[in-house]
């Protein structure tokens, strides 16, 4: 194996170990991808301040995010059918996630259930559920993961309607996975994961199937999955989501300002400013565009997170910088995923905070926490384009 310097290489190798089907799932957008492709190029566009000549003894990344002491401001995003980049790929990542000391966050839409993470996992997680149809079956979820400890729940708002994503239409991704030829081969050359899925007995999605009257195996956990997303979302639901968890609660996929105080007038403890990726609505902007307008609208009122795009810890500085107070990786900790395992998952965390050990230390500063927009170099056309007041 050639050796691993960034995430890209842990990208590369994961194109190579990962079925074509569930690599794409990870690695797309909706539509053009647009959106997608905007959420890393953005971050090109805003420049650093170095400083010399400052004492850069007793750095630390050291802060909390919400409420919880983390070694770096950096927590793992909820990512759908994780354990099908790596077999048992999401109590691997959990486990990476505490060994670190950052949070990891438990999608819905995982293959391992709330329950095996719990058991398999020495200290709480998060969990990310969706507001569905189906509210006996959510409030069930949520007393679910009150019972496995989860210490914070990531309320997702931006996925009543699944946006379209070419890629899996393609490849036959649905649940259960087509077995078309084209995929067999596939599968055929990449034996490590194989021989991974067939040691386990997690195929499915944990936290439904089984769960769901009417749902026993997968073959019936498509068309309840389609009927479930709810369209008539509003804070009223996040409202009754409060109440029944009683705990912190985030809301995930927040990219405007209005809905940016909504949320905070919701009682909520944090808010992530983010697009599903690029997964849903292309021709928004990225995330990192929209970070500067909404901390400025109501950073003072309720912690903002940021998600979308991040493949360095400079990325991870510079959305702090801006103003977020911690911030979320998805795609990066997938590829170590995809790529080895547990490990994979360590390793990603391990160049992110390297880097950004080594970037705040350049900019003349020694804690996460005070970094702002001063240690930045930004255009003022860009300013202008990300809403960044002087």
């Amino acid at each position: 194996m050639s050796v691993i310097t960034n995430i890209e290489d842990l990208r590369v190798l994961a194109q190579k170990r990962v079925p074509r089907m569930f690599y794409d799932y990870a690695d797309s957008g909706s539509w053009t991808e647009q959106t997608y492709r905007a959420n890393t190029s953005d971050f090109a566009k805003i420049r650093l301040r170095q400083r010399v000549a400052v004492n850069m003894d007793n750095r630390t990344l050291a802060t909390k995010m919400a409420g919880q002491d983390v070694s770096m401001p950096v927590a793992l995003a909820p990512t759908g059918l994780t354990g099908m980049q790596h077999a048992d790929g999401e109590i691997h990542a959990a486990r990476a996630a505490a060994a670190f000391g950052v949070p990891f966050t438990l999608s819905m839409m995982s293959i391992c259930s709330i329950e095996d993470v719990a058991e398999h996992t020495g200290k709480p997680f998060w969990f990310q559920p969706y507001v569905l149809r189906d509210r006996e079956f959510m409030g069930r979820l949520i007393d679910r993961a009150k019972a496995a400890k989860c210490s914070a729940l990531v309320l997702t708002l931006d996925l009543q309607i699944l946006g379209q994503r070419h890629k899996d239409i393609r490849n036959g991704l649905s649940a259960p996975p087509k077995l078309t030829l084209p995929n067999i081969l596939n599968m055929m050359t990449k034996p490590r994961w194989c021989m991974g899925m067939l040691g386990t007995k997690r195929r499915g999605f944990g936290n439904i199937v089984g769960h769901v009257k009417g749902v026993a195996d997968m073959s019936s956990l498509s068309a309840w999955t389609t009927q479930q997303f709810d369209p008539r979302l509003s804070w009223d639901d996040v409202k009754w989501v409060k109440d029944r968890w009683g705990g912190k609660l985030i809301l995930k996929g927040i990219l405007d300002e209005e809905d940016a105080r909504l949320a905070a007038n919701s009682g909520a403890d944090a808010l992530i400013v983010s697009n599903h990726g690029g997964r849903q609505l292309d021709g928004a902007l990225s995330s990192i565009a929209k970070l500067a307008p909404i901390v400025d609208a109501v950073g003072s009122r309720i912690d903002v997170y940021f998600d979308g795009g991040i493949r360095s810890g400079q990325d991870v500085l510079k959305a702090l910088a801006i103003g977020a107070k911690g911030t979320f990786i998805g795609r990066a900790f997938l590829y170590g995923l995809g790529a080895m395992g547990g490990p994979g998952v360590t390793k990603a965390l391990e160049i992110i905070r390297k880097e950004l050990d080594v970037t705040m230390a350049f900019c003349g500063k020694t804690d996460a926490r005070t970094l702002d927009r001063g240690d930045l170099i930004v255009a003022d056309d860009v300013r202008r384009e990300f809403g960044l007041a002087k």
